[in-house]
């Protein structure tokens, strides 16, 4: 039997020798892991970026087409790849015939948001309020969301949480980015990036207002144009208003918010039936309002975003109510004092309420003879709608630009032997 002896000294010199080894070969196969890994996911980042859209733009209803349209002209130009999807099948982008921009119908209702929730893309760019609350939620594939108004007016006026999750606006007026710092401080929500752009729909009526031809009726066209809702003034005043309006002789518009067809719609529904079309009375459901509004020469309406449309592109009169407006249901009802639209629409004209409507032909007589307002108007205007003629070309500058520095962010780094 052979006796093996080592002595302290040299089983310590082996010992440690033995653990060197073990930890040198660990150290091999963690960095071969390390860069295994890394190359994976290399491979699978190019692949989801081969994939992945750069812009995507999401409308939920063809009639937001008009807002989106300036700005697919203008990244068209330009050669930015870039997909329109809409929820409406018959939405007009369809129709278009563009090189570098797809437009799509994504299917309707939770169809069109189930595609969106799963979507890999850049940017999402869109007029829908309320990502990340109802059933429209954010992609884990969508690196940026941006949110552009389609009309003035108040941002506090989307329902309660409308955009506290999207990570920029694109908007009008300084007092818009007032409401959205307000609100962000009050929930403790990170600060948005906010851009102001201004409004393209807007910039694109002003330039075919300047040589549209209107056709004008031989009496005074009234325009009844209301939002949707509780507080709308089809809801309040309905058939009391309406047979006022008629008894004037004037012509008649009546062109209901396309939500109130579905909000509303019992009221709706039975106001159309008890006053049918006649010579002086129409119902417009036009997806284009530029001719109603070219040929009207006095809105009458609530709250709804339409008027400032009248106003500043025509440079017309608004008679409104709104004195039982409740700011409930809106990011409004979280904000002290008075709303912009509250405290602007008074610029536009006169008030119609329950002491003055039997002589609503008076107050309408009365606001367009008076020409004092047209200087308050340009003061509302200048308030809400910044870089006139710019907006689209600004929206493009911006979206371009945010997408450059999200894919400098986005490109993966392969782990190097000192990564620990």
């Amino acid at each position: 039997m052979i006796n093996l002896y080592i002595d302290p000294g040299t089983g310590s010199m082996l010992f440690t020798i033995l653990i060197s080894a073990i930890s040198a070969v660990v150290y091999v196969v963690r960095i071969l892991w390390i860069k295994a890994k890394n190359m994976a996911g290399v491979k699978n980042q190019n692949e989801r970026n081969a994939k992945r859209i750069p812009i995507v733009m999401f409308s939920d209803n063809k009639r937001y087409w008009s807002t989106f349209r300036p700005i697919c002209d203008e990244l068209e130009k330009r050669g930015q790849k870039a997909v329109y999807m809409t929820a409406s099948a018959d939405d007009p982008a369809l129709d278009s015939k563009y090189e570098n921009i797809k437009c799509e119908f994504i299917g309707d209702g939770n169809k069109a948001y189930a595609k969106m929730n799963m979507l890999n893309a850049g940017i999402v760019l869109s007029t829908t309020p309320s990502l990340d609350v109802f059933q429209w939620k954010r992609s884990k594939t969508v690196d940026y969301y941006v949110h552009i108004l389609h009309a003035c007016g108040d941002i506090s006026l989307y329902r309660l949480y409308g955009l506290d999750y999207y990570d920029a606006l694109l908007l009008s007026g300084d007092f818009q980015e007032k409401q959205v710092r307000e609100l962000e401080k009050q929930r403790n929500l990170p600060a948005k990036e906010i851009r102001m752009v201004g409004i393209p729909y807007l910039d694109t009526m002003y330039e075919h207002a300047k040589n549209y031809e209107v056709k004008k009726s031989d009496v005074t066209t009234v325009l009844l144009s209301p939002s949707w809702g509780a507080s709308s003034l089809l809801v309040k005043y309905g058939s009391s208003l309406i047979d006022k309006l008629i008894a004037t002789g004037y012509d008649i518009i009546i062109r209901p918010h396309p939500q109130s067809f579905t909000a509303d719609k019992e009221t709706i529904d039975a106001l159309m039936a008890k006053y049918p079309e006649s010579k002086r009375l129409h119902w417009n459901r036009d997806n284009n309002n530029f001719d109603v509004l070219a040929r009207s020469d006095i809105m009458i309406s609530d709250y709804s975003g339409i008027m400032y449309d009248f106003a500043f592109i025509f440079n017309k009169p608004v008679i409104y109510t709104n004195a039982e407006f409740k700011k409930d249901p809106y990011d409004a009802w979280c904000i002290e004092g008075e709303t912009w639209m509250l405290s602007t629409i008074r610029k536009l004209g006169k008030e119609l309420n329950s002491d003055n409507i039997d002589q609503v032909k008076n107050l309408i007589d009365s606001c367009i003879k008076e020409s004092r307002q047209s200087a308050k108007i340009l003061e509302a205007r200048d308030e809400t709608w910044c870089n006139i003629g710019k907006s689209a070309t600004l929206t493009a500058d911006y979206l371009i630009e945010k997408l450059s520095e999200l894919e400098k962010k986005d490109k993966p780094s392969v782990e190097t032997e000192g990564t620990k």
